[in-house]
């Protein structure tokens, strides 16, 4: 794992590759969950101001599909989980576009997108498409689903109860809407190149850009775990142009490890 020092975040692409990517600074996809008290105003003020003079193009991208069957899942009635999901969404749209308005950047260099303005996009339903064959085909990509999927459920389940066969599918459902962008960016948007950047390592990280076979991300497609160094976030970014160094986690894999259980612990 990489690590990177930056005045507001450190960077963590996952392979020398993925630094590499980031060091071209062509685009950044910063994906943003509704209903995730990590992403408040300040917190996406502070990424667009960091990430505006690194990258040529910003999108941040917010989940709206299969909130409300998620809410329903968890025993909320369909009315209920309707207008639950309905206002979820409609707040997490409102503190994005808050943020970047209040980063100071121009709104040409970043934009805000639903997940849902995709699905009428062809490389994206192919892509979408491919998810799912693999989530039925391929035991390793559907064992590296389940563990995002349980690790997400683990926390909203009562003491003693396991996940149901509803919650899981739900689950398999949001996450194949979002894990085309995890591996091929540069498609569906156009892009020579792109960082899927969040704030921990997800556990299909490793499948996708990890392992020789099956469903993988492309060769221009890079991910990295972008979260705030400790303490206070400054206001000022840094100047255009400013790069950092950073090393691959197969340099040391002692620091790999020490990292995967801070980004499993942050991700609760």
């Amino acid at each position: 794992m990489t690590i990177t020092t930056d005045a507001s975040f450190e960077v963590l692409p996952f392979t020398r590759t993925c630094r590499h990517i980031w060091e071209d600074g062509d685009h950044v996809l910063i994906g943003v969950s509704p209903g995730n008290s990590y992403f408040s105003s300040e917190r996406i003020r502070s990424l667009a101001r960091w990430a505006a003079p690194r990258f040529a193009q910003i999108d941040f991208v917010y989940a709206d599909l299969h909130v409300d069957r998620m809410f329903a899942a968890f025993g909320h009635s369909p009315e209920h989980a309707g207008r639950r999901a309905a206002k979820e969404i409609k707040a997490v749209r409102r503190r994005i576009v808050k943020g970047v308005e209040e980063s100071g950047h121009p709104h040409a260099e970043i934009r805000v997108r639903a997940l849902s303005e995709f699905q009428s996009n062809p490389v994206y339903q192919l892509l979408h498409r491919r998810v799912l064959h693999f989530l039925e085909t391929d035991p390793e990509f559907r064992k590296g689903c389940e563990e995002m999927a349980l690790h997400f459920i683990g926390p909203k389940l009562p003491e003693g109860e396991s996940v149901t066969a509803e919650q899981l599918q739900v689950c398999f459902d949001y996450l194949a809407a979002e894990l085309p962008f995890f591996v091929d960016t540069p498609s569906i948007l156009d892009v020579p190149s792109s960082v899927a950047a969040y704030h921990v390592r997800m556990p299909m990280t490793d499948v996708l850009f990890g392992r020789g076979g099956g469903l993988r991300a492309t060769r221009n497609q890079a991910y990295a775990v972008v979260r705030p160094e400790p303490g206070p976030e400054p206001g000022p970014a840094p100047e255009p142009g400013t790069r950092t160094k950073a090393k691959t986690h197969t340099e040391s894999e002692t620091e790999a490890e020490a990292e995967r259980g801070v980004d499993e612990r942050r991700a609760a």
